[in-house]
């Protein structure tokens, strides 16, 4: 994005505009940070703001400002294909490809609505008129502190936009443990200046856990995990019965690959679920191991080189096994 973009951005923005924010299907917190962030800015400039999430949140983010005024996909199809199709502008936020937004996809791509997205992951699809695509930021709200800033609009920043913004900072490097540059601690520096209670933010957001959720965690680590040494890997898979004897549902299997990386020696983490119709994966690495190559190469997924995710229609067996046939072609073999 150079500065013709942002003048032309500015010049829309100084314009009344039916704006509508789109993030990723399950969002997390980059998703629901950069949109709402984005939402309260771009409010500032007396538009017409709303924000459409593919599918809902995970509970552990309702603390957030203005996420209940985010409208579903899945819950008013209808709604939502309208609120696209009278939009003037549309902020792509967080997602490289359509396809990432399901079926919303066929309706932004033939939208006539002008269309930026920002956003960190690798190679984005050609469909937006601006774009601000970084793969080394820590995070989509990374560069949505930076785009308000091209703006030269950062005295907007208030405490809740700060707020916003510091929760897919947060979330996105695991609490500054992965995936930091040293903007990224400029960011979170300049967004404690504004006043973000950063000690009670990660409260509100990791100290939410309920009673059925610390079981599930207990129940994986214990009954659900295996370690393989010589690859440095470890691997948790939940089953279709995990899934309803411990009533499943949205968020309540957030961070738990990230204990397989807790472990010492473990450098390769995966997190493996079986659902109805399809199995889902989690992938974490530390280094120069990229899982993102694993997803995109053998789970149709993608990602970050630390983290990524990726899915097959399959025997939760065969795709735990074809995972277990894969690691030699990324990670070299120890001597144990």
């Amino acid at each position: 994005m150079n500065q013709e973009d942002i003048i032309k951005i500015k010049a829309e923005l100084d314009m009344p505009r039916s704006i509508c924010l789109i993030t990723h299907r399950n969002p997390d917190g980059d998703a629901l940070g950069s949109s709402l962030a984005m939402k309260h800015f771009l409010e500032k400039f007396n538009q017409q703001v709303k924000v459409i999430l593919p599918s809902e949140y995970p509970l552990n983010y309702a603390f957030m400002a203005g996420i209940d005024e985010c409208h579903v996909y899945d819950l008013n199809q209808e709604e939502c294909l309208s609120i696209i199709d009278k939009s003037d502008m549309i902020f792509c936020l967080d997602f490289n490809s359509l396809d990432r937004i399901d079926k919303i996809g066929l309706n932004v791509q033939e939208s006539k609505a002008i269309k930026i997205l920002i956003d960190h992951h690798l190679d984005p699809e050609p469909f937006a008129d601006f774009v601000l695509s970084e793969t080394s930021a820590s995070s989509t709200c990374e560069l949505v502190h930076k785009f308000i800033y091209l703006l030269e609009e950062e005295k907007k920043i208030d405490v809740t936009i700060a707020e916003s913004i510091l929760t897919g900072l947060i979330t996105d490097t695991g609490s500054f443990k992965y995936n930091t540059n040293a903007y990224t601690y400029q960011v979170a520096s300049d967004l404690k200046h504004r006043g973000v209670d950063d000690y009670g933010l990660q409260d509100k957001i990791y100290n939410c856990l309920s009673e059925k959720q610390l079981k599930l965690l207990g129940h994986s680590l214990a009954n659900r995990m295996e370690i393989i040494p010589e690859y440095g890997a470890g691997i948790i898979a939940l089953t279709k019965k995990d899934y309803i004897d411990y009533d499943i549902q949205r968020g309540d299997t957030e961070g738990i690959v990230n204990y397989l990386l807790m472990i010492k020696g473990i450098e390769v983490a995966a997190f493996i679920r079986e659902q109805p119709t399809i199995v889902k994966l989690s992938l974490r690495s530390k280094g120069d191991i990229s899982v993102q190559e694993i997803a995109r190469n053998h789970f149709n997924g993608g990602g970050h080189k630390n983290a990524s995710g990726g899915a097959a229609y399959a025997k939760l067996e065969d795709i735990v096994a074809r995972f277990k046939n894969v690691l030699p072609k990324y990670v070299k073999r120890r001597e144990l």
